[in-house]
């Protein structure tokens, strides 16, 4: 029979693209990843890796058992979530990740909650940007994340996830109080579209998601200001440099010489708490509750 814990090693490998990656996903030293693997060939009396430059690459054989190997550790995983699901207890230990504003505005709320329902469920946080989120769920470094989908760019999920729906959000424009469009009850996004654009560095999604909205309008955005924080970009706003399109969600404090405007269409994005679909454990159930609770409690 198959060692599983080879197995993982070489899907790890397969994974992440050297022995030494493996080795840190692991949280293993390169020579038990190596020692694991050398073991794994004569046990399957086959090579399984082949020297590549200054690293590996896998054989036929070792990209057929990494690729079955997938299989059998998600299978494994779905059945020790199984096991633990017939038990009601929320313990151990839940990892969830979130992009900056939900993870400054909710995040805390929501573990605070599970603290005091679950004094033995350990909680850990990690903050990144949805396109880091997704791939920490696959790869089970996190066991929940919260993410944001912009209708007007929706986001590609992996098929082994499971997203649920926690709050619907929606973009203002930031303005200049002098500007005079600043006083308006909504402005239609035409009338802005041309105006210079401070947003988030380019190759953000947030970044590509304005490039993406304003071109939809005819309109190549003029994007002078690239600041990854939205408190700093509104201060460009307030000097009368640039707009902004702020998220309700991040708009925690705006300067006195900025007004926030309703846009129109309305810019909106879904924010999910997604896990994989073989981690239905009651820990991220609970974490998942927890979450619905606190995007609840801050309204729209």
């Amino acid at each position: 029979m198959l060692s599983v814990d080879r197995l993982r090693a070489l899907c790890a490998v397969a994974e992440h693209g050297s022995i030494g990656a493996a080795a840190r996903a692991l949280h293993v030293t390169p020579s038990g990843v190596s020692q694991q693997l050398g073991k794994f060939e004569r046990e399957v009396g086959v090579a399984l890796l082949v020297p590549a430059g200054r690293g590996v690459q896998l054989t036929d054989a070792g990209r057929l058992l990494a690729r079955r190997g997938q299989e059998v550790l998600s299978l494994l995983a779905q059945a020790e979530s199984e096991v633990v699901s017939l038990d009601r207890d929320v313990v151990g230990e839940l990892r969830i990740g979130s992009f900056s504003s939900a993870g400054r505005v909710v995040v805390p709320t929501a573990v605070a909650t599970l603290r005091r329902r679950h004094p033995q469920l350990g909680v850990s946080f990690f903050a990144g940007e949805t396109e880091e989120l997704i791939p920490a769920i696959v790869r089970r470094e996190l066991d929940l994340a919260v993410v944001d989908s912009w209708v007007t760019m929706p986001l590609h999920l992996p098929e082994d996830a499971v997203h649920s729906l926690v709050h619907r959000d929606s973009a203002d424009v930031a303005l200049s109080r002098d500007h005079p469009l600043a006083s308006r009850d909504h402005v239609d996004l035409d009338e802005i579209a041309d105006m210079p654009w401070t947003t988030w560095k380019k190759g953000a999604v947030y970044h590509t998601w304005l490039v993406q909205t304003l071109r939809n309008r005819g309109v190549e955005p003029d994007i002078r200001y690239e600041v990854p924080e939205f408190a700093a970009q509104l201060e460009f706003v307030a000097h009368g440099l640039a707009a902004a399109l702020v998220p309700r969600l991040a708009r925690v404090w705006v300067p006195d010489n900025v007004a926030i405007v309703p846009v129109r269409p309305t810019l909106e994005r879904e924010i999910y708490a997604l896990r994989r679909a073989d981690n239905d454990r009651p820990t991220v159930r609970a974490g998942i509750e927890a979450l619905t609770e606190a995007f609840a409690g801050i309204g729209t």
